[in-house]
């Protein structure tokens, strides 16, 4: 909808708010804190004023989701084969979700829900039709790369205030506790410290590796699918 529907009166006049007043403060306020109170106090209008434009919380989201989404924009190289596009997909989906809190989960909720959605998906099937898949295929394998790194990319947001914020006395308590068992201290003290950016880099090659496998260029989804075990 693209109407305005009024604000409060301000000596006299009566303000209007559009869509576009609405996506703006949200993008302010993020998804990760992003409510209907909060962008219309943020506005100076009642929450029944939004909703002449989005459809309650989920409606809202949508439009800040679409409008931060429109910001992200895959580089294809064409000099990268198969595996090396697909894990170059993942980096930058994962580079761009850790930094915009609440968008993981956003992704996690409902894909697509709008046209910036829409062009990501169909730009993923474009990029994997030049490396020989037909449409079905390259549904099935950037869907599935997608998935992993946005579900990797929630897990690093969730894990984050204990590594880098303000409950890290709770981290110390697990290494306390790991350490304290006979079994499992030897084996954690003989394993490297790995970053979040290289444990992300470790399993997206490892399942990019099994998925192509499987699904190379031309192989029907429905073999594929069958031979990674879909039953019916």
């Amino acid at each position: 909808m693209t109407g305005t529907s009024p604000r409060r009166k301000t000596g006299g006049r009566q303000a209007q708010i559009g869509l576009a007043d609405i996506e703006r403060e949200g993008l302010r306020l993020g998804l990760a804190d992003l409510t209907v109170n909060g962008v219309a106090g943020a506005l100076g209008v009642t929450p029944a004023a939004l909703y002449r434009h989005v459809d309650g919380k989920f409606g809202l989201e949508s439009v800040v989701g679409e409008a931060i989404l429109a910001e992200l924009h895959i580089i294809d190289d064409p000099a990268d084969d198969l595996n090396a596009h697909l894990l170059s997909f993942a980096l930058q989906l994962h580079t761009f979700i850790v930094d915009r809190p609440g968008l993981a989960a956003y992704l996690q909720t409902l894909f697509p829900r709008g046209a910036s959605g829409l062009r990501l998906q169909r730009e993923a099937v474009e990029a994997l039709g030049r490396r020989g898949y037909g449409a079905a295929g390259a549904v099935m394998l950037s869907g599935t790369v997608a998935s992993l790194a946005i579900n990797l990319s929630a897990a690093e947001e969730r894990h984050r205030p204990y590594h880098d914020g303000p409950h890290q006395r709770e981290l110390e308590k697990v290494y306390a506790l790991l350490a304290s068992d006979e079994v499992l201290a030897p084996v954690h003290a003989e394993l490297p410290a790995i970053s979040s950016g290289d444990y992300f880099l470790m399993v997206m090659t490892a399942c990019i590796r099994g998925l192509t496998t499987a699904a190379p260029p031309g192989r029907p989804v429905i073999e594929t699918l069958t031979d990674l075990g879909l039953t019916d």
